[in-house]
């Protein structure tokens, strides 16, 4: 389904989807970010990428897996599984689309994972194609994917100026373009051109190069070892942004915490975790199998372009660059992949 939408009925749309919560990015303390639509809201397309990744409504930081308590001396454990209302995310960009897919094969593949699958099922993400890369970190098409990727996105909007070019790809986006009715146009006779000109202008600006991602994997294989991994980690200072931001990352700690250790009262919690944490892998016993900052810096690099590829065949990196953008030392992932493959 492929239809025309002008900019000034893009509220018509979103209003018709009065069953679901609706976020569209906002400008606020400086950055861009994913926020609830409210009737008073302003929607502004014109953002940059968000500082956080969509994967954040289906794997929140925070949730909560169950309750517990004791009554009468017998341990008692309450479901939390989510029931979330359908939500529609607006404005995701290509790069963190493309995410998505990636965390769902994380959470399906070994074992299907009911808290994330249940707010999963109920996404629809209703991705803004990029006309021109929004920083000089975006490697999208060096890792893959193009300013205009449709995978994990169901819907691909494209910005023709005083509109955008629609287009459903999954039968959850068009079910979500039908809901818009008369807000939407038919394609006039020059609108796919106009649509393939904007894609091909995107596509033609030139991106950082990420070394030859065939050889990527082997290159870190052959220099696991190699003293490259504590010089180029030696600024690290742990704080995690670069793993916290990522559209793909996914590791998780499992806690419980007491709330009332007299009632034997409190929640089973899981919370986003991080390899770049100094306990992010310390045994009981005490040893830490990597307790240098060069260790955990090959770990994050090598789970991006080695593991998963071993995995589940295909890199993890999808080139939005927040890592390199906002990491408060400089360390740069493109520029750690060329040195180890350049070694």
């Amino acid at each position: 389904m492929e239809k025309i939408l002008s900019k000034d009925r893009l509220r018509e749309w979103v209003d018709a989807l009065d069953d679901c919560e609706v976020l569209a990015p906002a400008f606020a303390d400086s950055v861009w970010n994913f926020a609830r639509v409210e009737a008073e809201t302003v929607i502004d397309l014109s953002h940059t990428n968000t500082i956080n990744p969509p994967k954040q409504f289906a794997f929140p930081q925070r949730e909560v897996f169950f309750r517990f308590e004791r009554a009468d001396g017998v341990p008692r454990l309450t479901p939390t599984l989510p029931d979330p209302r359908p939500t529609v995310v607006i404005g995701v960009r290509p790069c963190d689309g493309r995410g998505m897919p990636r965390s769902d094969t994380v959470f399906s593949k070994e074992f299907k994972d009911p808290y994330y699958w249940a707010r999963r099922e109920r996404l629809v993400l209703v991705g803004l194609a990029c006309n021109q890369p929004h920083s000089p970190n975006c490697v999208c098409q060096s890792v893959g994917g193009a300013p205009h990727a449709e995978e994990g996105l169901d819907v691909l909007m494209t910005d023709l100026g005083d509109r955008f070019h629609v287009k459903g790809i999954t039968a959850k986006g068009g079910e979500l373009i039908a809901r818009g009715g008369d807000a939407f146009a038919s394609l006039q006779a020059g609108d796919p051109a106009e649509v393939e000109r904007v894609h091909a202008a995107a596509s033609s600006h030139p991106q950082r190069p990420v070394a030859e991602l065939g050889t990527v994997a082997e290159a870190i294989r052959a220099r696991f070892d190699s003293p490259l991994w504590e010089e180029m980690a030696r600024h690290c200072i742990g704080c995690g942004i670069c793993t916290y931001l990522c559209p793909t990352c996914h590791c998780f700690d499992i806690n419980d915490e007491v709330t009332n250790p007299n009632h034997g009262t409190g929640e089973r919690v899981r919370t986003w975790d991080n390899c770049q944490f100094p306990d992010f892998t310390m045994h009981t016993s005490g040893h830490n199998p990597r307790g240098d900052l060069g260790s955990r810096l090959r770990q994050r690099v090598a789970h991006k372009f080695l593991y998963f590829v071993e995995n589940h065949g295909t890199q993890q990196c999808t080139g939005c660059g927040r890592c390199i953008s906002e990491c408060p030392v400089g360390i740069d992932i493109v520029a750690v992949v060329d040195r180890v493959s350049r070694a």
